[in-house]
C-alpha cells in the first residue's frame, strides 16, 4: 500500500509543478516583455539625444591668403612697392594644413619709412558634437577682443552722454559726450596709443598724458598732425561680417615711431586678422589713423567677398 500511495502522489504532483513552472515563466515572460517594449522607447530617445550634433561651419577651406589681395589694393596699402614688383607676391606663412590656417606677410622701405602688412586666415573646428563651430569660432574672436581692451558694444559710451543731454545745456553736453567717446579709456585702454595721441587737437591739456607711449612725443607737437575722433578709436564695427573690431595702438620709440592697427573679423567659422602697421623715423609726422584704417578697412571688405566665392 505505501508504494502504491507514493506513485499516486506521485503521479498527482507532477502535473502541479509543472503548472507552477509554466505558470511562473509566463510570468517572468509577461514581464520580460514589458521591460523589452519599454526598453526600445528608451533607447530611441537616448539616442536621439546623444546623436544630435551641433552644425558645422559654413567655410570647409580657406582662400589663399598671398592672393587674396587685388593688385590695386596692394598698391595703395604699399606705396613705393611699385619699385619692385616681387613684392607684391607677398611672403607666405608656413603653415601644415593650408584648409586650417594660412597667412602672408608683405614688407615696403622707402626714404619716408616702412610699411608692414600680414593677412591672416583661421578656420575654427569644434571637436565637440554639442558646440557648433560658429559658436566655437565666436568664442575664439571675442578672446582676442577681450586681450585687445576693445569696448564691449558702442552703446556703453553712449548712455552717460544720453543722460547729460537730459540734464545739461546743449555746449555742456557736446563736450561730455566727446571726452568718453575719446577716452574709452577703462583701466586697460590707457596704453593704447592710438587714441591718447589722437586726442591731442581737442585741445584739452591733460590728454596728452592718456598715453604712456605718446607722452615723450606730445612736448614736441607732433600729435596735432593727428585727427581726435570717436571713429578712429579702438572699437568695434558693425557692418564687416558677423563680427568685427578695429584696433589702432601708437607706438613711440628712440628709434622712430610707428603706428600698428589690427582688424579682426568672424565671419561663420572663419576669423581673419589683418595686421597694418606704418613706421617712420620722422617723429613731427605722425602716421594717420584715419588714412591706416580706412585702408585696412578697404581690404578687409575684399577679404570677405574671397571667403565667399
Amino acid at each position: 500500500m505505501q508504494p502504491a500511495q507514493r506513485r499516486a502522489y506521485g503521479r498527482r504532483g507532477t502535473p502541479a509543478v509543472a503548472v507552477l513552472i509554466t505558470v511562473l515563466a509566463a510570468g517572468l515572460g509577461g514581464c520580460t516583455g514589458s521591460d523589452s517594449s519599454s526598453s526600445p522607447d528608451d533607447g530611441a530617445s537616448g539616442d536621439s539625444g546623444t546623436n544630435a550634433s551641433a552644425e558645422p561651419g559654413r567655410y570647409r577651406s580657406l582662400p589663399e591668403a598671398c592672393g587674396a589681395a587685388g593688385r590695386k589694393t596692394l598698391q595703395t596699402l604699399l606705396p613705393g612697392a611699385e619699385q619692385d614688383d616681387k613684392v607684391y607676391d607677398g611672403q607666405a606663412t608656413v603653415t601644415y594644413d593650408i584648409d586650417r590656417r594660412d597667412g602672408c606677410r608683405w614688407k615696403v622701405e622707402t626714404s619716408s619709412g616702412t610699411r608692414y602688412l600680414t593677412i591672416d586666415f583661421q578656420r575654427v573646428v569644434s571637436y565637440d558634437p554639442s558646440v557648433s563651430d560658429d559658436d566655437r569660432a565666436r568664442e575664439t574672436y571675442e578672446k582676442k577682443a577681450v586681450a585687445a581692451h576693445i569696448p564691449d558694444a558702442p552703446s556703453t559710451p553712449s548712455t552717460p552722454s544720453s543722460s547729460s543731454q537730459s540734464e545739461g545745456g546743449a555746449s555742456g553736453d557736446s563736450s561730455s559726450y566727446a571726452s568718453p567717446g575719446t577716452s574709452s579709456d577703462e583701466p586697460g585702454k590707457s596704453g593704447k596709443g592710438g587714441t591718447g595721441d589722437e586726442a591731442d587737437t581737442s585741445g584739452e591739456p591733460g590728454k596728452s598724458t592718456d598715453s604712456p607711449s605718446a607722452g615723450s612725443d606730445a612736448s614736441g607737437g607732433s600729435d596735432e598732425s593727428d585727427t581726435a575722433a570717436d571713429d578712429t578709436a579702438p572699437r568695434r564695427l558693425d557692418d564687416l561680417g558677423d563680427d568685427a573690431f578695429l584696433n589702432d595702438e601708437l607706438i613711440t620709440k628712440d628709434s622712430g615711431i610707428h603706428r600698428d592697427i589690427t582688424l579682426v573679423f568672424r565671419s561663420s567659422n572663419v576669423i581673419a586678422t589683418i595686421e597694418y602697421d606704418q613706421w617712420t623715423t620722422d617723429k613731427k609726422h605722425i602716421p594717420s589713423s584715419q588714412g591706416l584704417q580706412e585702408n585696412a578697412q578697404d581690404l578687409a571688405d575684399e577679404l570677405t567677398g574671397r571667403l565667399n566665392e
